[in-house]
């Protein structure tokens, strides 16, 4: 994989964290910082993809009733735990 270069500004303690962890994991900064953008990027993406898949199956009229959710949470961890619900075209 090629890389590049970039510039960011941090206030100092962040940057005084970022050499604290790069020198007790044995790591650069740059390395740290990189694979945290990387964990930064994947998490937002995903839920920006979660989100849109959700309100894409609002649009095509697939709901879960409210009532049905909160039944379901309510019976986590009983004996009678529920299934989860399915969404049901509105």
């Amino acid at each position: 994989m090629t890389s590049s270069t970039f510039t960011i500004r941090v206030d100092e303690a962040a940057k005084a964290r970022l050499e604290a962890l790069a020198l007790s994991t044995g790591r650069s900064r740059s390395f740290l910082a990189a694979e945290a953008i990387s964990e930064y990027l994947a998490v937002n993406e995903w839920q920006i993809a979660a989100t849109r898949a959700a309100m894409d199956s609002l649009d095509r009229g697939e709901r879960v009733a409210h009532e049905s959710v909160r039944n379901w949470v309510e019976s986590w961890g009983a004996a009678g735990e529920l299934e989860r619900p399915s969404a049901r075209k509105a």
